[in-house]
């Protein structure tokens, strides 16, 4: 088994990656400095394999001393939100994560020259694909269709070819994740969120599941949603999207490769909502909608192929939403009752 560095470890998915590499057996020390929601505290905390470090990714001698006796490094670690934060923090989004990625390779470099460090695997974004035009989106079509638009995506990609510098110059080995649309429970309302009504309520992350669930709770009637409805997203849960980055640390196919972890199920934004209405309302009230203006960077579609990931690594994403629904519906009600959200 291994000893994993994983940057963002506090986050949201990388809560859900730490408990994966736990469940696997692997030893983690885990690098965060709650920037997103403040201090939280997670249920592995406790764990006898897993070691927590309070401190900032930016900082290239922070990362260089917890990578000592590490046999990798999952850099997770970014400002990151929903499609407001897109908009609010468009700088901040760049600056911040340009620094984070700088230092984290700074340090993987140095660590891999000295012999420990096996490899990095890299949390990029299905955002690389933001202006793409034909789908669904293969491996290596970021290279081939136009830059991102948002200074989010723009810097996902970045992160991409960091990698792939890296490894050219300093022969420093890499693999690339994009997760999509990572569905879970543990998100609260970030530090710094910008207010964002959509009807009578105050979106709550500005990701569209825990926001629906939540305005639906909340008695919005029609339910507020952002454009037409018709937006194409693929919905994947946390835990499969965690298990999925983990194969692609360890598996040796994924040496220097690039993969897509996503379910192959597409689904509208007005079927979601509709499909999170009826588990909370029931089908005795009439499910209706009244659509809000959307944001500049909602991408209309955003579909992925998985048949590299499914063929190389037997990395699939099976839970349905239905499902993944059932789990964090509960958990957003409790949020809610708590004040959280």
């Amino acid at each position: 088994m291994a000893r994993v560095l994983v940057t963002g470890s506090a986050g949201f998915i990388g809560g859900y990656v730490v408990e994966a590499l736990l469940e696997r057996g692997h030893e983690v020390v885990g690098l965060d400095n709650y920037s997103k929601y403040g201090r939280i505290t997670k249920s592995y905390d406790s764990h006898p394999g897993y070691e927590f470090h309070e401190g900032d990714a930016r900082d290239a001698d922070t990362i260089g001393r917890l990578l000592d006796g590490c046999d990798h490094l999952i850099a997770g670690a970014a400002l990151i939100g929903g499609i407001s934060y897109f908009h609010a923090y468009a700088y901040d989004l760049l600056a911040t994560n340009e620094r984070i990625i700088a230092a984290t390779c700074d340090a993987a470099i140095k660590a891999h020259r000295q012999g420990k460090l096996q490899k990095v695997t890299y949390l990029s974004s299905s955002m690389v694909f933001e202006s793409t035009q034909h789908w669904p989106s293969v491996e290596g079509d970021q290279r081939r269709v136009p830059p991102p638009l948002s200074s989010y995506g723009f810097q996902k990609l970045a992160i991409e070819y960091f990698a792939l510098a890296a490894c050219e110059q300093y022969k420093l080995p890499y693999t690339i994740v994009r997760p999509f649309n990572c569905v879970g429970v543990g998100e609260g309302r970030a530090l710094g969120e910008v207010e964002v009504l959509s009807g009578n309520v105050s979106l709550a992350m500005s990701h569209v599941v825990p926001d629906l669930v939540q305005k639906v709770l909340k008695g919005q009637n029609p339910l507020h949603i952002l454009g037409t409805g018709e937006q194409i997203r693929h919905y994947t849960y946390g835990g499969d999207l965690a298990r999925g980055i983990v194969t692609c640390m360890e598996h040796p196919a994924a040496l220097n490769q690039d993969f897509n972890i996503s379910t192959a199920e597409s689904t509208t934004v007005l079927a979601l909502a509709e499909l999170i209405w009826k588990k909370i309302k029931g089908s005795t009230v009439p499910f209706a909608v009244a659509n809000d203006p959307a944001y500049e960077y909602d991408v209309q579609k955003r579909i992925p192929s998985v048949e590299k990931a499914r063929t190389m690594l037997g990395v699939s994403c099976d839970t349905s939403l239905d499902q993944m629904l059932d789990e964090v519906i509960p958990w957003v009600e409790m949020a809610v009752n708590e004040g959280k959200i």
